[in-house]
């Protein structure tokens, strides 16, 4: 992140950058615009005068500093000399919750911590699979959505304060990765649970089958560029888990690998699996759900997700293991959930 507080792309030749000049004051860099200098004081940023073209979205950048590094701050006002049209603007790409205007030309502009973390903006970087009109399909006899194709490249990048690194989830590329997944999947405690061990070929083949089905997204997750984790994030109303509870259509579930052992750290766990559950959430905004179905004998994997917010709906039993069947809510997520 260079020497920004928080520096979030607007699009491909923009940026928004947060610069600290001293305790409590600096300034919010737009690409090609004069910089607008902020004072901050409790729970309230107050700042100059808004230019007649400045995006609502930098704004973004802005609370982002605060709640990305803050995580007891529920709450923030920002303080701002604008106009009402760029204040609706703002209420209506989801970037404030509600505004007032103490008096003519001042607005204060209020947003919660949970509705920060709900924006796409910062964090995604392809387009999400919300923008799907609704449209019915058929596989085999389950009636679900048109799921999107599966984008390629990066889809999500977060900075982590915390840790000082950065985690990015990119769609897996078969010249890039495959030596990794082979790898990876042939590990004997790997191997136990996906039971998925083969050759180069017989993994290429399976990730190949994967590509051409937008049911299953297959990804790497990274620690400052470094793969260290394989990801499928999958739709649940065509997979084999939605007949066994009341699934909804834009549910979603995922399975692991971490084929790193050195980025097996409590803190480096908690970090990918909150930004796993956020890119999940962030990706459909109509995703309310999201399951897990760990083996049963997975008692390490069942007790940390019980310890972030899942709940145990039941065990299962599928057609290659006996399974637990989990469950994290959106409003727990983002309400509950220390991002």
């Amino acid at each position: 992140m260079n020497d920004a507080l928080f520096d979030m792309p607007m699009n491909e030749s923009s940026h928004a950058t947060i610069h600290e000049v001293s305790e409590g004051r600096g300034q919010l860099q737009v690409t090609g615009l004069a910089p607008v200098n902020y004072q901050e004081q409790t729970e309230r940023i107050l700042l100059e005068f808004l230019p007649g073209d400045f995006p609502p979205q930098a704004l973004l950048a802005l609370l982002g500093s605060r709640f990305s590094r803050r995580k007891r701050c529920a709450h923030l006002t920002l303080e701002v000399a604008t106009n009402r049209t760029f204040v609706i603007h703002a209420t209506r790409l989801g970037i404030i919750d509600g505004f007032s205007e103490p008096q003519p030309g001042t607005f204060e502009l209020r947003c919660k911590r949970q509705t920060f973390w709900q924006n796409p903006l910062p964090w995604l970087t392809a387009p999400f699979s919300g923008h799907t009109a609704p449209d019915w399909r058929f596989s085999g006899e389950k009636r679900h959505p048109r799921r999107p194709p599966i984008p390629s490249g990066e889809v999500y990048r977060r900075h982590l304060p915390g840790l000082n690194t950065t985690f990015s989830l990119r769609t897996i590329d078969l010249d890039r990765d495959l030596q990794a997944f082979n790898k990876w999947m042939n590990l004997e405690q790997v191997a136990y649970f996906w039971e998925q061990t083969g050759t180069l070929e017989e993994h290429a083949a399976y990730l190949t089958g994967l590509f051409e089905d937008p049911r299953v997204h297959p990804l790497i997750g990274c620690f400052d560029e470094e793969p260290f984790a394989y990801f499928e994030v999958y739709w649940c109303k065509e997979d084999r888990i939605a007949p066994y509870y009341d699934v909804h259509d834009h549910d979603r579930g995922w399975h692991v690998v971490i084929g790193e052992s050195k980025h097996q750290s409590a803190g480096k766990l908690r970090a990918w699996f909150n930004s796993l559950m956020h890119y999940m959430f962030l990706d459909d905004p109509r995703t309310q759900r999201i399951m897990g179905e760990p083996r049963i004998d997975h008692t390490r994997q069942i007790d940390f997700l019980k310890s972030q917010g899942y709940g145990h709906l039941k065990n299962i039993q599928l057609p290659h293991k006996k399974a637990a069947l989990l469950l994290l809510e959106r409003d727990f997520f983002f309400e509950e959930r220390p991002l």
